[in-house]
């Protein structure tokens, strides 16, 4: 039995990595995620963002130019906290 890739061995970095946040669509939703994002990988994004198909979700995608595994995932850990998020992808 093959053992599945870890994201770590399929990553070379730097590399650009996208996350996409669903949260509540509240107005602070692009700030929030933003101001996680700005503490671990500062730079200048311009998020997008979609509303989901009723409008009770927002899906907040950022591209950033990740420098290591512990970054990317500190950003996972760090994106679900926040308390609108419902899933980081």
């Amino acid at each position: 039995m093959q053992e599945q890739p870890k994201l770590k061995d399929l990553l070379e970095f730097p590399c650009q990595f996208t996350y996409k946040v669903m949260g509540y669509a509240k107005p602070e939703l692009p700030d929030l995620v933003l101001s996680v994002i700005q503490k671990h990988a500062p730079g200048d994004y311009s998020p997008s963002v979609k509303p989901s198909g009723k409008g009770t979700y927002n899906s907040v995608s950022v591209t950033i130019t990740a420098t290591s595994i512990e970054q990317v995932e500190t950003l996972y850990k760090e994106l679900g906290e926040i308390e609108i998020v419902r899933m980081v992808l």
